[in-house]
């Protein structure tokens, strides 16, 4: 299918009122999944494809087959009246090696030394992740120009990469390589031990079901594993390296625990998962049809209808000082996030690197994850990897005055983003419809496991139950290998990046939207999970079968502490006491 095809199907899926790019033209030219995400996006917030020009027109659409200059992914030129803004994705960018697919992308910068830590050698993985993620990064930085338009400052060129994405999905990892050269993390650790079902999940029931389990409770841990009679020196050994798997993409559990399930129904198994508070999906196999609740769209965007939210006067810009310049288009931007782990802090991340001011509300102590070895300067590289730089305010939102402090930042915000639990909003009055009335104009954005496909109790929202519900961990899976989810977090990062892609829609909405009777701009809402970001990679990551496609031309890089110190990738790197990605963009006038 062509890149314009690819645009029109995608727009009629699409049920969202908001398209806030309407009016624009885009025309498209070159062939990649990169520019196929970007472009399916772009129709999605309203563009329309424009007629194919000689200079502008459609090439081959097959994944990791760019057409035009050599090395080029794709190129993305919108047009509204007189205006024009081009958007240029490379497939090497700043890195100085001669990359020109996916498969090079993904051995030159990490993906597949990452991925394949579960099985102890480089393993690609069987889709096109980098490609995915470097669309998104090219329509989020699309449409931080169009919002620095709508202020006064004019961008008139984005440059992205594939390997600019590459680099910031493994940034966790990197850090933590270049933060301890000695940390287990980087090592790979072969994790298919003689002994049988050993190393990480899924686990097999007796009935021949593959599942993933979750859990981030110690206590919940034991209790399910006591119940299923394991044995107390497996519990105790299997819950450090379960719990490190996220950081490290490794999980080598004793193999008693696979024993324990193999001799367990898979309905018993769900059984105690239940009564322990114990999350348990099955893994699809090869022929499972496609869950039927996959979102449609990455993003939904909607205003807060004017009888369920409080009038509170006209919206007015944030009092940030600061204004947007090309380089830093968000600025004058204030978000508020109360968000933790991997996916809510990256889209604060993304937001912060386009120059926005992002404020991050802790608990009194600062956020546990700041503790978790190797630190630099006493703060945890994993940590730093998607954090650095933004403003820190404690609050215990456990209590009415902290959540009263949380009200007085969103007071004076443009964003405010979480990735609660279920039902917390509610609980503590922190929902939309309890911010309308503090801020109008709000974005108001929320970060979830599984929206609402599964009900307001679904299963625990993590990387690789998502992986497993979602049906993605067919395309993880080695060549030839049952499902398997990846051990990379790769929902987490592609999840960060479509909210932050879903802020700056409802940021494009708001500032063509109209006002109510009051005057005021209503608020926006913004839903985004990582069961949307899965649903990206499944339509457009797939590409070719495994079988087909092109091996690397690159060497597979089997150490990221000698990426970090290799001057090759120093361009597209910085320093702040560990090595972390750089901005992936880069804006012109």
């Amino acid at each position: 299918m062509s890149v314009d095809a690819c645009v029109r199907t995608e727009a009629r899926r699409t049920p969202e009122p908001h398209r806030p790019l309407a009016g624009i033209q885009v025309s498209a030219a070159g062939g990649s999944t990169a520019l196929a995400v970007a472009a399916a996006h772009l129709a999605l917030l309203g563009c329309q494809p424009a007629t194919a020009g000689p200079e502008h027109g459609t090439g081959d659409s097959r994944p990791g087959h760019g057409t035009g200059d050599a090395g080029d992914a794709g190129t993305l030129v919108a047009v509204t009246g007189a205006d024009s803004l081009t958007c240029a994705i490379d497939w090497a960018g700043p890195v100085a090696l001669p990359l020109a697919s996916e498969a090079d992308v993904q051995s030159a910068c990490g993906i597949a030394h990452i991925h394949g830590r579960r099985y102890g050698e480089p393993t690609p993985l069987g889709l096109d992740y980098a490609g995915t993620v470097a669309g998104v990064l090219a329509v989020t930085g699309m449409l931080a120009a169009f919002h620095a338009a709508a202020r006064g400052t004019r961008i008139g060129r984005v440059r992205t990469s594939v390997a600019q994405g590459a680099l910031l999905a493994t940034g966790q990892y990197l850090a933590m390589a270049s933060a301890a050269r000695t940390h287990p993390a980087d090592r790979p650790v072969p994790l298919r031990s003689p002994g049988p079902g050993a190393g990480a999940p899924p686990f097999t029931s007796a009935d021949g079901v593959r599942f993933e389990i979750e859990t981030l409770d110690a206590e919940a841990w034991q209790r399910f594993w006591t119940v299923l009679d394991a044995e107390r020196t497996a519990i105790r050994r299997g819950w450090q390296p379960f719990q490190n798997r996220f950081a490290t993409a490794v999980c080598p559990l004793p193999a008693a625990l696979h024993r324990v399930t193999a001799r367990r129904s898979y309905q018993v198994i769900r059984s105690v998962a239940a009564r322990t508070d114990v999350s348990v999906l099955p893994v699809p196999g090869p022929d499972a049809p496609e869950p039927g609740d996959l979102p449609e769209t990455p993003w939904t965007v909607r205003a807060l209808p004017a009888d369920r939210r409080t009038a509170a006067g006209p919206s007015v810009p944030s009092p940030a000082a600061a204004s947007p310049t090309v380089s830093r288009p968000l600025a004058g931007l204030v978000v508020v996030e109360s968000t933790g782990r991997v996916q809510g802090p990256l889209a604060g991340h993304v937001l912060a690197r386009l120059g926005a001011r992002v404020v991050k509300v802790e608990p009194p102590g600062g956020d546990p994850l700041r503790g978790i070895e190797p630190l630099v300067g006493g703060c945890s590289a994993r940590f730093l990897a998607f954090n650095h730089g933004k403003d820190v305010v404690e609050a215990n939102l456990r209590t009415p005055s902290g959540r009263g402090t949380l009200r007085e930042l969103v007071r004076d915000a443009d964003v405010f983003l979480h990735n609660w639990a279920p039902g917390k909003a509610a609980a503590w009055h922190l929902d939309a419809t309890d911010l309308a009335g503090v801020r109008p104009g709000l974005v108001y954005a929320r970060a979830s496991g599984w929206g609402e496909a599964l009900g307001p109790t679904p299963p625990l929202g993590t990387d690789y139950l998502v992986q497993a519900g979602s049906g993605l961990a067919g395309l993880t899976a080695r060549h030839g290998e049952p499902p398997t989810p990846s051990l990379m977090t790769l929902l987490d990062v592609l999840g960060g990046l479509v909210c932050a892609e879903g802020v700056l829609a409802a940021l494009a909405a708001r500032s063509t939207g109209g006002r109510d009777r009051h005057g005021s701009a209503p608020l926006l809402r913004v839903d985004t999970s990582l069961l949307s970001a899965a649903t990206v990679l499944t339509r457009h990551g797939s590409g070719a079968a495994p079988s087909r496609r092109p091996g690397p031309s690159v060497p597979l890089t089997s150490d990221l502490t000698a990426l970090a110190a290799d001057p090759r990738f120093g361009a597209a790197l910085t320093r702040a006491g560990c090595v972390l990605p750089g901005t992936p963009w880069e804006f012109t006038a």
